[in-house]
């Protein structure tokens, strides 16, 4: 499983905690079991939303090629090792 990005943790954690704040504030509840429901609820949407924040992709290194690389060389001449250049003698 990869890691997650930073941006995944910071949404993430925002919407546990915003979440977390305004559930407990307009449920206006003192009971500890309203209490827990609430926090397992903001950690669960939490996740949800650090799982959906879009992950950036990779992109491909295009490699330039020039037309003379894509020409196929024989055989007989990739394996030949080259030849001595000869340079003509003084008439």
């Amino acid at each position: 499983m990869p890691r997650p990005t930073v941006a995944q943790l910071t949404y993430g954690s925002c919407t546990v905690i915003f979440s977390a704040l305004a559930m407990l504030a307009l449920s206006g509840t003192s009971s500890g079991s309203l209490v827990a429901v609430i926090s397992v609820t903001a950690v669960a949407l939490g996740v949800l939303v650090a799982m959906t924040v879009p992950v950036p992709r990779r992109t491909p290194v295009v490699v330039a090629r020039s037309p003379m690389d894509e020409r196929p060389v024989p055989a007989s001449v990739a394996a030949a090792a080259p030849e001595p250049v000869r340079e003509p003698s003084a008439p």
